[in-house]
């Protein structure tokens, strides 16, 4: 089936979207290994890739590394191997002169993307089986950039110069991992413009959940999917949050070095949330942590829209010491999954993720997918 035969194919349609988070993109990763699992037992097939089962995957930052070797059909298996032999490399550190503009090298980061994506492999590429959506903020217009290898877009015509499908895939999902602070920016020439794009997650859509709903079902974009509960499926995958992760902090500790250290963080929560309470409030929400203790999970709450939209579930952890000991996890120190950065924790993250799936994942939460 190729990406426009499968645009267009009626019935069900499942959407699957990934936060940004650094290197905590290995507790995504281990999140789904299992819901491949569980797909493969439905399907009763062991050679099953969550490409041959979702329609649509999106990602933020790590996010967007995890949608891309999703799309292009990866096993779990192979991205788990790619984060464990990469990861370190991926984080390289700055050489002392330029550690005051960023913490980390990108050459290492770009040389992996080009190895497992391919050097020439661009937006447009038909190694892609699904529809791709990546998050990147362009720090040259100051505004959000969602874009995808929809071939319905506005800016995907073949005929335009400025056409996104012919910029080359590893440069656009090294541009959504970007973040300030971390890596330095990304320059991407489009026609005549020379652009600067950094980490998609220094926007509203560093969980792009309901982003790729309204790409999926919104006019403009073209694509025109059925909503309905019963008709599209969105499954969103979190990369852990940390609410009491400066519970003991003193206002005078907050100087230009630590706000410029924190910043990141803060926004990336602000809009992970923002973008889940969105889904539960338009979507039926099975499965999902309470926000917080005045709107609790949403799971069977009424919201605007009756019937709602899609049907929708949300996996993610709380990686406080709290969190932690509801998965089973106690000895596990919070601080050391925390980070973006805490490569040298890599096993502990992938725990978090397995314990993620264990407590919290359920096959009958696709039963009514097919």
């Amino acid at each position: 089936m190729t990406l426009e035969e499968r645009i267009k194919k009626t019935g069900q349609k499942k959407i699957l979207t990934l936060d940004g988070g650094g290197i905590r993109g290995m507790m995504t990763v281990e999140v789904l290994a299992g819901i491949e699992k569980i797909l493969r037992d439905k399907q009763n097939n062991d050679k099953l890739v969550l490409a041959d089962w979702f329609d649509f995957f999106a990602g933020t930052s790590t996010g967007a590394i995890v949608a891309t070797c999703l799309s292009l059909g990866m096993s779990t298996d192979e991205i788990r191997s790619f984060y464990l032999a990469s990861g370190r490399e991926m984080f390289d550190k700055a050489f002392l002169l330029k550690r005051f503009r960023y913490k980390y090298e990108d050459e290492k980061l770009a040389g992996k993307l080009k190895e497992v994506f391919g050097a020439d492999t661009t937006l447009g590429s038909s190694k892609l089986k699904t529809l791709l959506m990546m998050v990147m903020r362009n720090a040259t217009t100051d505004s959000p950039w969602p874009l995808s290898n929809n071939p319905g877009a506005k800016y995907n015509q073949p005929d335009r110069a400025d056409c996104n499908l012919k910029l080359p895939l590893w440069q656009l999902v090294r541009a959504s991992t970007a973040a300030p602070v971390y890596f330095p920016p990304e320059v991407i020439d489009i026609k005549t413009h020379q652009f600067v794009f950094v980490d998609g997650g220094i926007t509203t859509y560093n969980n792009p959940s309901f982003q790729a709903f309204l790409m999926a079902t919104v006019e403009p974009y073209n694509l025109n999917w059925e909503a309905g509960e019963d008709k599209l499926l969105i499954v969103s995958v979190g990369t852990g949050t940390s609410p009491e992760a400066n519970s003991d902090l003193n206002p005078e500790e907050m100087n230009l070095i630590y706000n410029a250290g924190s910043i990141p963080s803060a926004l990336m929560y602000a809009a992970l949330n923002e973008q889940d309470f969105l889904c539960r409030t338009f979507g039926n929400c099975l499965a999902g942590d309470p926000l917080d203790r005045e709107v609790g999970d949403m799971i069977g709450k009424k919201g605007p829209v009756i019937p709602k939209l899609f049907t929708y579930l949300r996996y993610n952890a709380e990686l406080t010491r709290g969190g932690l000991e509801l998965l089973g996890l106690p000895e596990i120190e919070p601080k050391n999954v925390q980070k973006l950065d805490s490569t040298e924790h890599i096993r502990e993250l992938q725990r978090v993720g397995q314990a993620v799936f264990e407590k919290k994942v359920r096959a009958e939460h696709f039963s009514a997918f097919t």
